[in-house]
């Protein structure tokens, strides 16, 4: 039924095949590869994400990265939080949402942050703040960098106080290393315990599937 109304109210093409869905085809959506299986980068006491960074979903993300595809970050929302346990986990805490921020010139250039848009989605559907509580120090870009070059952290500031569950969104991680940063920052300041949501992991290698890391 929802499907139905925002193809009414809001037309979008699949990211897959080009032709009219919401914001994937179901066709699409059936070729979706699960996340594979990853323990929590350091500092982040647990992790989940639904989709492998590949195929459909790659196109979906970079979609809403590169081209503003704001229509397709409710469903994103949607499935990181009901990708097994994550909602179960989480979703009856007081939390605060935040999200680890792009580099500013990326913000610039694209007008947003692609991280924020998530997390503000996912804040509205759980009924939970959403907050910037992290400012990225000036360096390069995790895109395009490889697995060696990613480990090479970028670093955060905490711009406000913090305290409790912060449940921190990114839209993909491979090595976790920009997920770890944030998360020491986070808890340096006051957070208790750091969950990260995503919505994809890069595989280690090909043809990988398994459910999303346990959020327990």
């Amino acid at each position: 039924m929802l499907k139905t109304l925002w193809s009414l109210v809001l037309p979008t093409t699949c990211p897959g095949c080009r032709k009219h869905g919401y914001p994937v085809c179901l066709a699409c959506e059936a070729l979706l590869q699960l996340a594979p299986t990853a323990p929590p980068p350091v500092g982040v006491d647990a992790w989940a994400a639904p989709f492998a960074y590949e195929g459909v979903a790659r196109k979906l993300i970079t979609q809403i990265k590169y081209q503003g595809g704001h229509s397709a970050s409710e469903w994103l929302a949607q499935e990181m939080l009901d990708c097994a346990p994550a909602r179960q986990s989480i979703a009856r805490q007081s939390l605060l949402i935040t999200w680890a921020p792009t580099t500013r010139a990326r913000r610039r250039g694209r007008g947003f942050d692609q991280a924020e848009v998530l997390a503000r989605a996912v804040g509205k559907i759980m009924s939970q703040p959403t907050r910037s509580l992290l400012r990225r120090s000036p360096g390069p870009p995790q895109t395009g960098l490889s697995g060696a070059d990613r480990r090479n952290a970028p670093s955060f500031s905490v711009v406000h106080p913090v305290s409790g569950l912060i449940l921190l969104i990114d839209d993909v991680a491979t090595t976790g290393a920009t997920l770890s940063a944030a998360a020491e920052s986070l808890k340096k300041s006051g957070a208790t315990r750091v969950v990260a949501l995503t919505a994809a992991r890069t595989p280690a290698r090909p043809n990988i599937r398994s459910s999303g890391e346990s959020l327990n």
